[in-house]
């Protein structure tokens, strides 16, 4: 699972929180830059990039040694005097960072159904990894489990400023036909507040097209919740009973309050038992995430069903609907659940979720993976993660199995973007990127790992490739909501320009919407 870890005080002394702020009214002053397993982002190009070889091997040897000498340099330090918003970014403790992997999407999509719906999100619901991670990038695979590791980095408009990708991928998704049977309970949420349109109605019409999908050989369970739980369906197999799983899908309505504690205690209460052995286990949250009845706190919730998460392995995968969304305690029950979120605002966001990648992408590669990146401090004089800020891992932490890491399954790719300052006329080697993560049956450690060049690096991002530019735009899109203080940012003008063309090039339907939100975004400004 993905966790949010308390930092020493040592950490503590080095980062500096950065409350988000909304959007200036004067947004040309800012400089402005989306399965349960979901096919997220990343890519690399074979000419700039570097790619490991897809080995599974244990005992890998540190990236880097952790240093504090590095962290603190600022521009003033280089003789460098920018002026810009990077500025602000706080000085790294070291040249280490350390974070779980993650794939979740949730903040991308329901971002678009606020501007959508003439309003900027909340600041505090836009996570720059989720924008990052809704777009299909094109990394190299491994033949198995585990993945492979590409870097690439491009320089930014900003002196001495680039952005660096550590880009990981996983398997090809097998087809259906290959994959383990799964056993899926759904907890669907039927209080008063589901009865929008385009919520209760949409997770109906989604799950009956899912039944239709799925294979013989898997099982799936109901329930309900509104101010009490129900089971309304126990563990069914889908082989001759598929008429009954639509007709209790048919007679779902909606009631009254919203008790999210015991729809999700009792869900892992009926997953525990109608546990398939050598299938996936899984529980699916489909809710607004606006509760109000019982309780409502993600740790104590999750704290009740501890057993049936540790000694069953049972993942929570969120999916969020609504346009008034409770997306901090959504977000928080999948990270504490070992799972991942996703939000579906209509029907093609339903059925890709729900019918095509679902069904598809039940089976785990990975779990617990983590990844870490070494800078090197003869070239970087600072570097700032983008986003992540709830998946941070403490670095001596990285080869410590007992501590969680996020599960990753076929098919998937995951993108980190990191804002890195070198120094003045700096040549050489910039960065090792590893990951670790425990093989999903055996539980045995592996690790892979690519590095990167200061030649490698592209001379800007207009000769990224395609992906990275798409990348580039979703990231800096997302902090012009939060903060608007990376460097590069070249404003929301210049962002949607830069969107629309890609969107032409790439003739992907996905960087359209991207090109569109970004268009709303300035029409509020």
């Amino acid at each position: 699972m993905k966790t949010h870890r308390t930092r020493t005080g040592q950490e503590h002394a080095h980062h500096r929180t950065r409350k988000p702020r909304r959007l200036r009214a004067t947004v040309l002053a800012l400089t402005a830059a989306s399965g349960l397993l979901l096919t997220a982002c990343g890519a690399g190009n074979g000419s700039h990039s570097n790619t490991s070889n897809a080995s599974n091997h244990t005992g890998f040897p540190a990236p880097a040694p952790a240093t504090t000498s590095g962290g603190d340099n600022s521009s003033e330090q280089d003789g460098e005097q920018t002026g810009t918003p990077a500025d602000k970014i706080a000085p790294s403790p070291d040249y280490l960072s350390t974070f779980a992997l993650d794939v979740d999407t949730a903040s991308y999509g329901y971002a678009r159904r606020v501007l959508a719906d003439g309003h900027l999100p909340d600041p505090s619901t836009v996570r720059p990894e989720e924008f990052v991670n809704s777009f299909r990038q094109d990394y190299d695979r491994p033949d198995g489990n585990g993945f492979t590791v590409t870097v690439d980095g491009a320089r930014t408009d900003s002196s001495n400023w680039s952005l660096v990708r550590v880009g990981l991928a996983t398997r090809t998704a097998d087809s259906t036909d290959e994959r383990p049977p799964a056993a899926l309970t759904f907890v669907i949420d039927v209080s008063g507040s589901m009865s929008e349109t385009g919520r209760l109605d949409l997770a109906k019409k989604s799950l009956d097209e899912m039944t239709d999908r799925l294979r013989d050989d898997d099982s799936v369970a109901l329930v309900t919740f509104s101010d009490e739980a129900e089971t309304v369906l126990p563990m069914t197999r889908l082989d001759g009973h598929r008429g009954q799983v639509h007709e209790a899908i048919d007679e779902l309505e909606t009631q009254s309050s919203t008790n999210l504690g015991a729809g999700v205690e009792t869900g892992y209460a009926t997953a525990t038992e109608g546990l398939r052995k050598g299938a996936t286990n899984r529980v699916v949250l489909i809710s607004d995430g606006l509760a109000n009845t019982g309780d409502t706190n993600a740790d104590s919730i999750l704290e009740r069903i501890a057993n049936e998460r540790r000694d069953h392995g049972i993942t929570l995968f969120g999916v969020g609907v609504g346009s008034d969304y409770g997306d901090a305690l959504m977000e928080k029950l999948a990270d504490k659940g070992d799972g991942h979120t996703a939000y579906v605002s209509d029907d093609a966001d339903a059925r890709k979720v729900f019918v095509d990648q679902l069904p598809q992408n039940i089976d785990l590669t990975a779990r617990d993976a983590k990844a870490q990146v070494a800078f090197d401090p003869e070239t970087v004089a600072q570097f700032r993660l983008i986003g992540y800020e709830d998946r941070k891992v403490a670095d001596d932490d990285f080869r410590n199995d007992n501590v969680d890491g996020g599960e990753i399954g076929p098919g998937h790719t995951v993108t980190a973007l990191y804002a890195v300052r070198t120094r003045p006329g700096a040549d050489g080697h910039l960065a090792t990127a590893s990951v670790r993560w425990l093989d999903p049956n055996t539980r045995a450690p592996h690790e892979d790992s690519g590095q990167l060049e200061t030649d490698a690096l592209h001379d800007s991002l207009n000769s990224a490739p395609t992906t990275f530019q798409v990348t580039a735009v979703a990231a800096y899109f997302a902090d012009t909501l939060r903060s608007g203080e990376l460097p590069g940012n070249p404003g929301l003008t210049e962002l949607a320009a830069r969107a629309h063309a890609l969107a032409k090039k790439t003739e992907d339907k996905d960087v359209r919407q991207l090109a569109e939100a970004i268009d709303e975004a300035r029409r509020m400004n």
